[in-house]
């Protein structure tokens, strides 16, 4: 099993979140500013450089003015990536 800060799903969940953060007009910096945080840590889990987990998902989704059940319904809703088979030699 793939680590998962490396994963298509892990990718397709912060694109979730990304698409919700341009949706709603707001920029990295001003996010970072209502939940408390630098900037870089907006840029690093966007980035793929970080992980973030459950408590941090709905706080960001709220933080951006979206119900973060219907953001993880429209994850969930997306065709899962296949991993790889390898092949039998």
């Amino acid at each position: 099993m793939q680590k998962s800060l490396k994963s298509a799903e892990y990718g397709r969940l912060i694109e979730v979140l990304v698409a919700a953060r341009h949706e709603a007009g707001i920029r990295q910096q001003a996010l970072a500013t209502k939940l408390g945080r630098p900037q870089s840590f907006i840029a690093k889990y966007e980035g793929g450089e970080r992980r973030i987990d459950v408590i941090e998902f709905i706080a960001i989704a709220r933080a951006v003015g979206a119900d973060p059940l219907k953001l993880f319904k429209e994850f969930l809703a997306e065709k899962p990536a296949k991993s790889p088979r390898k092949r039998s030699r």
